[in-house]
């Protein structure tokens, strides 16, 4: 196992804990849902595309990634409605 890269904040005598697990994040699936769902709404709500290029590119890309942390079918049923406002918008 590699060893962690020292702080640089601590001085050379500190005793870092080189076994201590690294933590690991995971995302609130109700939060990721609500973020999704504001989208896809802001989407059907639109005559034309709602967002700059910039913005439709990153949500065309973090839509599909916000829902790998729900489960499944609902990730899947919420990306094929998001590419289905996409086509309707002409995107």
């Amino acid at each position: 196992m590699a060893a962690r890269q020292g702080d640089l904040f601590l001085d050379d005598e500190t005793n870092l804990d080189e076994d201590r697990p690294t933590p690991v994040w995971r995302a609130d699936p109700d939060e990721v849902r609500r973020d999704l769902h504001k989208i896809l709404a802001e989407a059907k709500a639109a005559q034309t595309i709602p967002w700059d290029e910039r913005r439709t590119g990153l949500y065309r890309l973090d839509f599909k990634q916000m829902a790998n942390w729900l489960p499944d079918d609902e990730a899947a049923e919420l990306r094929a409605a998001f590419a289905a406002e996409l086509a309707r918008l002409g995107a």
